[in-house]
């Protein structure tokens, strides 16, 4: 009973702020943020327990379908390489780099420790993106980026902390199982996704149901999908993924009135989701805080500013460089095809191979400096991290206790907080002063430029 008259409380929270929200015109994620830390600080407040296994179950599956089957497939297909390129090459080089800030700075904190701080705090969350995010006006293009993202990220940073702690708690780690028990998890999420949309496509052909009870079929799919994948373990984030990509693909095969059923039950229990999220963040900042002594917690956030910056430093890198790798390879294919064409030399196999790589150099276009910008500070860390450290066990193999579980704790929890609050109050100011430098080809550019990448 507790337990339910504390959710009805957080849901009646969330309600009343968010007209304080609008009228404050600050993000309403980082509202709900802020009051769930001042709620947490009451005296005598009995703080709520979040158990990871809920979050990943109840929170991740929605989410992740609502965002997948709102997907503009089109833009994702195009913007591929540069989604591909932050949901896993980026998840793994933010987690070296936190690891090394972690190991050097923070007293105690171990190589196997630190990469397990490290892939808790890689992937930016996609409830925080997006909910910070909407109704700031970003362009088309930047929006697909950002929401394609969020769908495949997860997964890499969930397995990536499933390794660490392997290798924390004492088991074997042989790296090249590491790699081959990724690539099982991953493509085995993608089988069992497609599977699930092949029964789902099946149900409707046959007629068997009516319009309503499909309405609520297709809400059970994320969390039904999410089941199977996990019991056979593999990515039960990528199934839910996989199957929701489908969905939007196959939309004509599917009644407009399933479709719009679906989307106003969704949109009701994402926006239910969402504000208890970023509520139960705050909320947890205090608990976290009470386990440690006061001499410990000014230190350690002061490590969590450093990891922020850290974190933001990285992302901005990869995606600039993206960029000037985009325009060095498009310049250097198209001097090699000018030379050909001068010269007329006989094409080769592996000529042709070039000039098909020069056809799709002209089609991939860099992001403008804007949304590199946008794009990079939108990287903000949310639920699926405190989940994910909230999973770590508490006991290593030979039955001591996990070390420096508590600290990671807290580094976690503060991290995204800063993350959540700077990034998040930041971010308006950041697009209004990037407004008045953008030239009108950069905003045009911006605005029509989601069809022009890969």
């Amino acid at each position: 009973m507790d337990s339910y008259f504390a959710v009805i409380i957080l849901l009646l929270l969330a309600i009343f702020l968010s007209p304080i929200a609008s009228k404050m015109k600050i993000p309403y994620p980082v509202v709900l943020l802020l009051a769930g830390i001042a709620v947490g600080f009451i005296p005598n407040y009995e703080p709520i327990e979040i158990n990871p296994e809920v979050v990943f179950l109840i929170f991740l599956p929605p989410m992740l379908f609502d965002a997948a089957i709102h997907t503009n497939v089109i833009d994702f297909r195009h913007n591929f390489t540069t989604i591909s390129l932050l949901a896993i090459g980026l998840v793994f080089l933010t987690t070296t780099a936190i690891a090394v800030v972690a190991h050097y700075c923070i007293d105690g904190m171990s190589w196997s420790l630190s990469f397990v701080l490290g892939a808790v705090l890689s992937p930016p969350d996609a409830i925080a993106a997006i909910g910070v995010t909407k109704g700031l006006g970003l362009s088309s293009r930047a929006n697909s980026i950002l929401e394609g993202e969020s769908l495949i990220n997860d997964a890499s940073a969930l397995v990536a902390v499933r390794f660490a702690t392997v290798a924390v708690a004492g088991s074997a780690f042989v790296v090249w199982k590491a790699w081959l028990m990724f690539l099982v998890v991953i493509f085995g999420g993608v089988a069992v996704g497609l599977i699930i949309w092949h029964f789902f496509a099946w149900v409707i052909k046959r007629n068997w149901l009516s319009d309503e009870v499909i309405s609520v079929l297709s809400l059970m799919i994320p969390f039904i999908t999410y089941i199977i994948a996990e019991q056979f373990s593999v990515s039960g984030v990528i199934a839910v993924v996989t199957t929701g990509l489908m969905i939007a693909i196959k939309k004509t095969q599917i009644p407009h009135s399933i479709l719009t059923h679906t989307k106003a039950n969704l949109d009701t229990i994402i926006f239910v989701l969402s504000a208890i999220v970023f509520i139960l963040i705050g909320l947890s900042f205090p608990s976290v805080a009470k386990e440690l002594s006061p001499s410990e917690i000014l230190p350690l956030i002061g490590w969590s500013f450093l990891i922020f910056f850290v974190a933001l430093v990285v992302r901005m890198g990869v995606l600039f460089y993206h960029n000037n790798s985009i325009n060095r390879r498009a310049a250097k294919l198209s001097q090699w095809n000018k030379t050909r064409n001068e010269n007329q030399t006989p094409l080769s196999l592996k000529d042709h191979r070039r000039i098909a790589r020069v056809r799709l150099a002209k089609r991939q276009k860099p992001l403008t400096i804007k949304d590199s910008i946008i794009i990079g500070w939108s990287g903000m860390r949310g639920i699926v991290s405190l989940a994910a450290v909230l999973s770590l066990p508490l006991l290593m193999d030979d039955g001591s206790a996990f070390p420096m579980r508590e600290e990671i704790l807290f580094l976690t929890v503060c991290v995204v907080i800063i993350m959540l609050t700077v990034q998040g109050l930041g971010l308006p100011l950041l697009m209004k002063l990037l407004h008045k430098w953008e030239t009108p080809e950069e905003s045009i550019d911006s605005n029509t430029g989601s069809n022009s990448n890969i």
